[in-house]
């Protein structure tokens, strides 16, 4: 079997950032899906699945409300392996044009505190596993540690 894309980067030389993961057409439109990268990987702890599916809620609903990102939000959800998230916009687009919505929905995380959108019974399929506290923790440190300053090696996949 063929590897996949994602699995072809080194991850050992992964910092944490954003990065266009891979770009595909569908008919003559492109979908763009970025690596928003939180933790090292291999190298320092993940994050805990209830911090991520607060990150996820938030996130996902920032996005869809967001008056210039909503329309073109295809999908936000996190990575198995517990180090980050996946996003898929609409459009053909680099890291570098996605930093401020990033930096903006992550600073939206970091200061959140109302009830979690999507918590209910009815509106969750695990409603109790979330945790807005370490979520909020989770997004801080990634905006202090590496949105607000960004350089090539967190934008561009190492070679």
């Amino acid at each position: 079997m063929e590897k996949i894309a994602s699995f072809t980067v080194d991850h050992n030389k992964l910092q944490r950032g954003i990065y266009v993961s891979r770009k595909d057409r569908v008919g003559s439109e492109t979908l763009t899906s970025f690596d928003v990268r939180m933790k090292e990987p291999n190298r320092e702890p993940v994050m805990d699945f209830p911090a991520m599916h607060t990150i996820e809620h938030l996130g996902a609903t920032y996005l869809r409300n967001h008056p210039q990102w909503a329309e073109k939000t295809i999908y936000f959800g996190p990575m198995g392996c517990r180090t980050g998230f996946y996003i898929i916009f609409h459009g053909d687009l680099t890291s570098e044009d996605i930093a401020p919505v990033m930096t903006d929905m992550f600073k939206f995380i970091s200061q959140y505190n109302d009830e979690i959108p999507g918590i209910q019974p009815d509106e969750c399929g695990n409603c109790l596993s979330h945790d807005l506290p370490m979520a909020l923790w989770e997004a801080k440190r990634y905006v202090d540690h590496v949105l607000t300053q960004l350089k090539e090696e967190n934008l561009n996949y190492p070679q």
